[in-house]
C-alpha cells in the first residue's frame, strides 16, 4: 500500500498519459479515411509519430538535465497537447504528419522522466513489486486507449480536444505531487552497434518486433476498415491485439526463463507467421473470428521485444544495460518509423492482407537468421532473468537492469 501512495502520481499521469497519446493513432488514420488522406499518407502519419518518438527518447535526458524532470515533463506533455489541438485547425497530411512528431516526442520525452523518476527512487527491495504496478499500469491503460476509440468520432475538434485534455490532466499528478524530484541521472552515450556485437540476433528481433506493433497500431485501422469493421468494432480489434499480447507475457517469459531463448524467439516467429497467413488467407470472416485473429496476432508477436531484449542482456555486464537497452530501443525506432508507410504502401498496392503478408516475411527472415545464429554461437549457461519491457524509453534498462541484477 505504502508503494503505491509513493508512486501513485507517476502512475497516474502513466494512465492519463496513455489514454491520450495511446488514442491518437487509430483516430489520426480513421480521420484520414474520413478526410479522403490517401493509405501512403496514412502510413506516414504513424512513422512520423515514431520519428518524434526516436528524437525524444535521445533529447530528453538532456533536457531533465537542464531544467529538471517537471519541467521536462511540463514541456514534453504541451508538446503533446499542442500537436493534438492543432489538428483540426489544419486539415493536410503534411502538417498532421509534423503534428505526429510532436506526439511522439511527448510519448518519448514523458515516460523517459517518469521512468528515471522512478529508477532513482525505488530500492531493491521494493523494484519488482514497483515494475509489476508500472506495467499493469501501463498495459492497461493502452488496452482502454484503444476502447476510446469506438466513442470518438473521426475528424472532430470535440476527439481531438479531449484527447488533448487527457494530455494536460497527465500534468497535474507529476507536478503537484510532494514527493521531491530525483537529481538528474546521467544521460547514456548512443551506441547502436552494442546491441548488434552482443546479439545480432536481438538486434534482428527488436527489428521485427518494431515491424509488427507499429505497423498493426497505426495503420491497423485502415486494415479493419477494408475488412468491413465498423468504427467502434476497430476499437475492440486493435484491444484484441494489445489484450493478446498482455496474456502472452508472463507464459513466454516463463519459456525463456526455461529455455534457449533463440529457440523461444524462433517459435514465436514460426506462430506469427502462422496468425499472420491466417488472417491474410481467411475470406468472409466474422466480426468475431478477425478479433480472435487479431488476439492470436498480439499474443504471437507481442512478447518478442522483451524476448529479444533478454537475450541481448544475456551477453552484457552490468556497465552495459543503460547503453544497451539505448541501443535495443534505437533499432526498433529504425524499424518502427518505417514499418507504418511501408504497411501503407503495401495495401493501397494489393489490399489490406498484403500488411501480414510483409510481416509473415519479416517473421520468416527472422526464423532464417536465428537458426543461423544457433550453429554460429552457442547458448550461454547463465541467463538474465525475463523482463516485461514497455518500449517506453531505454531509461527503462537502468530498472531491469538491476532487476537482472538482483535476481
Amino acid at each position: 500500500m505504502r508503494l503505491l501512495i509513493t508512486f501513485a502520481a507517476l502512475f497516474l499521469s502513466v494512465i492519463l498519459l496513455q489514454l491520450s497519446t495511446g488514442g491518437v493513432g487509430p483516430l489520426d488514420a480513421l480521420s484520414g479515411l474520413a478526410l479522403d488522406f490517401s493509405t501512403a499518407q496514412i502510413g506516414l502519419l504513424g512513422s512520423a509519430h515514431f520519428l518524434g518518438f526516436f528524437i525524444g527518447c535521445w533529447w530528453a535526458p538532456r533536457l531533465m538535465g537542464s531544467v529538471g524532470h517537471s519541467r521536462a515533463f511540463a514541456a514534453f506533455t504541451a508538446t503533446g497537447a499542442i500537436g493534438l489541438l492543432a489538428h483540426m485547425l489544419v486539415i493536410d497530411p503534411l502538417a498532421w504528419a509534423i503534428m505526429r512528431v510532436a506526439s511522439g516526442l511527448c510519448v518519448a520525452g514523458c515516460y523517459t522522466v517518469i521512468e528515471a523518476w522512478l529508477q532513482a527512487k525505488v530500492t531493491n527491495e521494493s523494484r519488482g513489486r514497483t515494475m509489476g504496478v508500472y506495467r499493469v499500469a501501463d498495459m492497461g491503460a493502452s488496452l482502454m486507449a484503444q476502447m476510446v476509440i469506438s466513442v470518438l468520432e473521426p475528424a472532430s475538434y470535440v476527439s481531438y480536444n479531449l484527447l488533448a485534455l487527457l494530455c494536460c490532466a497527465a500534468l497535474l499528478p507529476i507536478t503537484l505531487t510532494r514527493v521531491s524530484q530525483p537529481e538528474t541521472p546521467a544521460a547514456p552515450r548512443l551506441r547502436p552497434m552494442l546491441a548488434v556485437t552482443r546479439s545480432p540476433l536481438a538486434a534482428a528481433g527488436v527489428i521485427v518486433a518494431a515491424l509488427s506493433s507499429a505497423s498493426f497500431r497505426m495503420v491497423g485501422p485502415v486494415y479493419g476498415t477494408g475488412v468491413g469493421l465498423a468504427t467502434d468494432q476497430i476499437a475492440y480489434f486493435l484491444a484484441a491485439f494489445v489484450a493478446g499480447g498482455a496474456l502472452a507475457q508472463y507464459p513466454v517469459g516463463w519459456l525463456a526463463d526455461k529455455y534457449d531463448r533463440r529457440w523461444v524467439l524462433i517459435w514465436l516467429s514460426v506462430a506469427a507467421i502462422g496468425s499472420c497467413l491466417l488472417t491474410a488467407l481467411m475470406r468472409d470472416l466474422t466480426t468475431t473470428q478477425i478479433l480472435l485473429t487479431a488476439g492470436l496476432f498480439g499474443l504471437t508477436t507481442f512478447p518478442i521485444y522483451s524476448v529479444a531484449a533478454a537475450h541481448a542482456h544475456d551477453f552484457a555486464d552490468s556497465s552495459e544495460r543503460v547503453e544497451l537497452s539505448a541501443a535495443l530501443m534505437f533499432h526498433f525506432a529504425l524499424g518502427a518509423i518505417a514499418a507504418p508507410l511501408v504497411a501503407s504502401w503495401l495495401i493501397a498496392g494489393f489490399g489490406p492482407p498484403a500488411m501480414f503478408a510483409m510481416i509473415a516475411v519479416g517473421h520468416a527472415v527472422l526464423v532464417v537468421f536465428g537458426l543461423i545464429r544457433m550453429r554460429a554461437r552457442p547458448g550461454v549457461e547463465r541467463r538474465t532473468r525475463y523482463v516485461y519491457a514497455p518500449r517506453t524509453s531505454f531509461l527503462i534498462g537502468r530498472l531491469t537492469g538491476r532487476d537482472r541484477e538482483n535476481r
